[in-house]
């Protein structure tokens, strides 16, 4: 599995949309910085997502997300790739006995293909829309991660372009 964690919010994200000539969008832009944190595990074989969401990026939270993934794995032993972030290396980080952790190398987000997932909930849930509340964000960001988990084939199409190379 790929592992990654994200931060999402009301902060809005603007971005070029279509519209018929003549017709100048407008497009409603916040500044409040209210964030939660996305945490996420991809299998690109097959699609498979776990996720959980957080107030924080911290060594116990990410702890209690990899005991999440092995609770629901429990007769597997899961690989888990990931990047060096700070939660990750900390000694206070929790692993599971059936886990085992591989750090990709630095400054390569291009390696880890659990990094689309949130362009793609940031391209189909977040762009030009204004969140009234954290809760608003929280809600949007929940129903896309449940979209990508309930469809494993478009997941595994998301994430699993190397896969799909290595068969043909």
């Amino acid at each position: 599995m790929f592992q990654d964690e994200a931060r999402f919010g009301r902060l809005s994200d603007p971005r070029r949309c279509w519209a018929p000539w003549p017709i100048r969008p407008l497009v409603r832009k916040t500044l409040i910085r209210e964030y939660v944190y996305a945490y996420a595990a991809v299998t690109p074989a097959d699609g498979h997502l776990e996720w959980m969401l957080a107030d924080d990026m911290a060594a116990k939270t990410m702890g209690l997300f990899l005991r999440q993934v092995a609770q629901n794995h429990p007769n597997e032993f899961v690989i888990m790739v990931l990047d060096g972030a700070p939660s990750h290396r900390s000694r206070e980080l929790e692993i599971p006995e059936q886990m085992a952790l591989i750090r990709l190398p630095p400054y390569s987000p291009e390696l880890n293909p659990a990094e689309r997932l949130w362009d793609e909930l940031r391209e189909k849930e977040f762009a030009n829309k204004v969140f009234d509340s954290l809760e608003a964000a929280v809600i949007q960001l929940a129903l896309g991660l449940w979209r990508l988990e309930s469809a494993p084939a478009a997941t595994q199409s998301l994430t699993g372009w190397q896969w799909i190379l290595e068969s043909s």
